[in-house]
């Protein structure tokens, strides 16, 4: 049975988040999970079943001056709607579930003249500054070749 309806239109989102919180998402890949907006429900709102996720790093720590600017990992978000998980210390963010795939951390640099979203390259980084974004097919399938991901595995 597939994860999701084949039918239905995929979007496609860049999530952003240090490097250290992406891959605590992606470190059960088939149990996976994204968190946005330092945890906020509304923006995972917008994310459907079927939907493709590619996480950017800027830097390796939360608020670190370590940077990285990489995409970290690509997977396809999972039936089912956010739901809070508690993280302890009173701290209890939405998630969504993600399966991800196998994929290697790649720099953006070498991509920027290529993504449709870079719509001037001296500010390149200003969506970033959303936390998610929407992107198009074109862009997805550039970072997940660039990953060396399945692309079979994402439904590109």
């Amino acid at each position: 049975m597939p994860l999701f309806d084949s039918t239905s239109l995929r979007h496609n989102w860049i999530a952003v988040a240090s490097a250290v919180h992406a891959r605590l998402g992606c470190a059960t890949p088939e149990r996976g999970f994204m968190q946005v907006c330092h945890g906020k429900k509304a923006p995972l709102k917008r994310v459907h079943p079927g939907d493709r996720v590619v996480y950017y790093a800027p830097t390796v720590t939360l608020g670190g001056k370590d940077r990285l600017q990489s995409f970290v990992s690509i997977g396809v978000v999972l039936p089912g709607v956010p739901y809070a998980f508690d993280m302890g210390g009173g701290f209890v963010p939405f998630r969504r579930d993600v399966v991800y795939v196998t994929a290697h951390e790649t720099p953006i640099a070498p991509l920027l003249d290529a993504l449709e979203f870079v719509e001037v390259r001296a500010n390149w980084g200003y969506k970033f500054r959303f936390g998610l974004f929407q992107v198009s097919d074109a862009d997805m399938r550039l970072i997940a070749k660039a990953m060396q991901a399945d692309l079979t595995l994402l439904h590109l």
